[in-house]
C-alpha cells in the first residue's frame, strides 16, 4: 500500500482562497517560514506552499478567480469520503448545506458543504492522494466551473 494513499476520513489538502493570494503568500512566508512556488493558472499564479526543512507541499494559497471563484475565503480542508453523493444527502438531512458542487477535480469529485454551526469544508471522493495543487489545478483547467 502507498504509504500517501488516504482512507475515507482522513484530511487530504488544505488550501485558501482569497482575493490577494500574493500579500497572504508573503504573510505565510514571514509567520510560518513556509517558502512558495508559483504554479500558472493560465494568465496568474497561485502559489504552493513548502516546508522549510524537505521542500514538501503542504497547502495552497489561491487567488479567489478561475477555477477558485466562489470558494470562502478561509483555510479549507479537504476530506476523502466513501460516496460523495450519500455525504451531501447526509449534510442536507443533517441540517447542513451543501454551497458549491459537486465537481470533478483531477481523478475524484469534491463539494463543499456548510455545518449546522456555519463551519465549512471540502468533502472529496476517489482521490488517493491529496490534490496537491499542481495536480488540482491542472485537472480544473479542463473543467467548466
Amino acid at each position: 500500500m502507498d504509504s500517501d494513499e488516504k482512507h475515507p476520513g482522513e484530511i487530504v489538502w488544505c488550501d485558501l482562497t482569497i482575493p490577494d493570494a500574493g500579500t497572504v503568500r508573503d504573510f505565510y512566508r514571514s509567520v510560518i517560514g513556509w517558502s512558495a512556488a508559483e504554479f500558472d493558472m493560465g494568465g496568474y499564479s497561485d502559489y504552493c506552499m513548502k516546508t522549510s526543512h524537505d521542500d514538501n507541499t503542504v497547502a495552497g494559497v489561491c487567488h479567489a478567480r478561475g477555477i477558485n471563484a466562489g470558494l470562502p475565503a478561509q483555510w479549507l480542508l479537504y476530506v476523502k469520503v466513501a460516496s460523495l453523493e450519500d455525504s451531501m444527502s447526509a449534510v442536507r438531512n443533517n441540517g447542513g448545506a451543501v454551497l458549491v458542487g459537486p465537481k470533478a477535480i483531477g481523478d475524484g469529485t469534491y463539494c463543499v458543504i456548510k455545518d449546522p454551526a456555519g463551519a465549512v469544508m471540502a468533502l472529496i471522493q476517489n482521490q488517493d492522494a491529496a490534490p496537491r495543487l499542481p495536480t488540482r489545478a491542472v485537472a480544473a483547467k479542463a473543467i467548466a466551473h
